[in-house]
C-alpha cells in the first residue's frame, strides 16, 4: 500500500475541486486500513487538511478516535438515538434524516452537539427528502445544525441526473431557516468534474486509491498492491482438469502454480471464467485456471518460470508490467470499491 500515492491522489482531487476535503474512510477505508489512511492524510495536507473523515459506523469512528484522530469524525449510518451516548462518547458527529432523531439530538443541548441533515434528493436510501423539507425546517433552526449533505447515484455518468440531484438539494437547502455552514454532495466522481459540484466539501472516496470513478475522468496514481506467493507447482497433462467442477482442463501439458490466497481473501470465485484474467508471474503475464477456491488460485505458467515461494502480483507493477484494480475488479465481475471492501483480515497490510 503506497500512501504516498494516496496523498498525491487526494491532492490531485482537491486541486480539481478547489475545496475542502472530507476523506471517506469507511469500511477501514475500503479495506485498505483507515488509520494509516488518515494519519497520511492529515500529516501530508497540511496546507489542505480535511476538515474530517466521513465513516460508516461508530465503532468505526472508535476505532479513529482511540488512533489519536482527532478531526471531526461524520458518521454516515442514519443515526439512532438509542446509539447517541456513544456518539458523545467519541465525539462523533452524527448524520441525521428524520424528525425524531433530529428532535431527540437537539433535546440533548450541548450534550448531544453538532449534527449533519442528510437530504435525499434521488439516492432513495435515507435522509428527508428534498421535496418534503418544510416539516422539518423550523425544527433544524438550531446552531448544532452544522452541515447538510446529499448523495448522487450517478456522478459517473454524463446523464444530468447529478445536476438535476445537485438543483433539489441547493433548493432544498433554500427552504431552511439558515444555511449551515458546510454543504456537501461530491463524491469521488463529482469531484472530478471540477468545481460546479464541489461546495464547500467534497467527499473522495475510491479514487484516493488509483482507481478510475467514471468514464473520463482522472485515474489518479497506482495506490495498491495485491500479492501472494506460489505454494505449489505441479504439471498438469493435456486433457487434465483443474479445480472444482473441472471447468478448466489444460490444452496441452502445461505447468499450473497455486498461490496462496482465495476468496477467503477477496479474491472472487469466478475471477477464472474470464479468459483475459491474468497474475504476473516472473515477468510473464498467467492466465487463471479454473475455479478460485476458499485459500487458493491457480495459474497456467505455460513454459514460464515458477517456484514455491515466488511473489505473484494480482493487482499493481511487476517488471514492467502491470494489472490495475479497475482491470482486475472488471475480471472479477465486480467493481474497484467491493473488490477492496472485501480484502479480507488474513492478508497482511503494508505500508510504504
Amino acid at each position: 500500500m503506497n500512501l504516498a500515492a494516496v496523498v498525491e491522489n487526494a491532492r490531485t482531487v482537491a486541486r480539481v475541486a478547489g475545496t475542502r476535503l472530507l476523506p471517506v474512510v469507511k469500511a477501514n477505508a475500503y479495506g485498505v486500513g483507515a488509520v494509516p489512511v488518515s494519519k497520511a492524510l492529515s500529516k501530508a495536507l497540511e496546507p489542505l487538511a480535511p476538515w474530517g473523515y466521513g465513516v460508516a459506523t461508530v465503532d468505526e469512528g472508535a476505532e479513529l478516535r482511540a488512533a489519536g484522530i482527532t478531526r471531526p469524525v461524520l458518521v454516515f449510518m442514519p443515526a439512532r438515538p438509542d446509539l447517541f451516548d456513544a456518539y458523545r462518547a467519541h465525539r462523533l458527529t452524527p448524520a441525521l434524516g428524520d424528525g425524531e432523531s433530529i428532535h431527540a439530538w437537539i433535546a440533548r443541548g450541548a450534550g448531544g452537539g453538532a449534527f449533519h441533515l442528510e437530504i435525499d434528493t434521488g439516492m432513495s436510501r435515507s435522509g428527508v427528502r428534498w421535496d418534503e423539507i418544510e416539516p422539518i425546517a423550523d425544527l433544524v433552526d438550531t446552531p448544532y445544525l452544522e452541515g447538510c449533505y446529499t448523495h448522487f447515484h450517478s456522478a459517473d455518468q454524463r446523464d444530468g441526473s447529478a445536476e438535476a440531484q445537485l438543483e433539489r438539494f441547493k433548493a432544498a437547502v433554500g427552504r431552511l431557516a439558515r444555511r449551515p455552514g458546510l454543504l456537501h454532495a461530491a463524491n469521488s466522481a463529482a469531484a472530478l468534474r471540477g468545481k460546479a459540484f464541489a461546495l464547500d466539501m467534497i467527499r473522495p472516496g475510491i479514487c484516493l486509491y488509483g482507481a478510475t470513478p467514471g468514464v473520463g475522468l482522472a485515474t489518479g496514481r497506482p495506490a495498491i498492491a495485491l500479492r501472494a506467493r506460489v505454494v505449489s507447482v505441479r504439471t498438469v497433462r493435456q486433457g487434465e482438469g483443474v479445480s472444482y467442477g473441472a471447468s478448466w482442463t489444460a490444452p496441452r501439458d502445461t505447468t499450473v502454480a497455486t498461490l496462496g490466497i482465495g476468496y477467503a481473501d477477496g479474491v472472487r470465485r469466478l475471477l477464472g471464467r474470464e479468459s483475459e484474467a491474468t497474475v504476473l508471474l516472473n515477468g510473464a503475464r498467467c492466465a487463471v485456471v479454473g475455479r478460485v477456491t476458499m485459500d487458493l488460485v491457480m495459474v497456467d505458467v505455460r513454459e514460464g518460470r515458477a517456484a514455491v515461494g515466488d511473489v505473484a502480483t494480482l493487482v499493481g507493477e511487476a517488471k514492467g508490467l502491470s494489472n490495475t484494480l479497475d482491470q482486475f475488479a472488471a475480471w472479477s465481475g465486480t467493481l474497484p470499491h467491493e473488490l477492496l471492501a472485501g480484502l479480507g483480515p488474513r492478508l497482511p497490510r503494508i505500508y510504504d
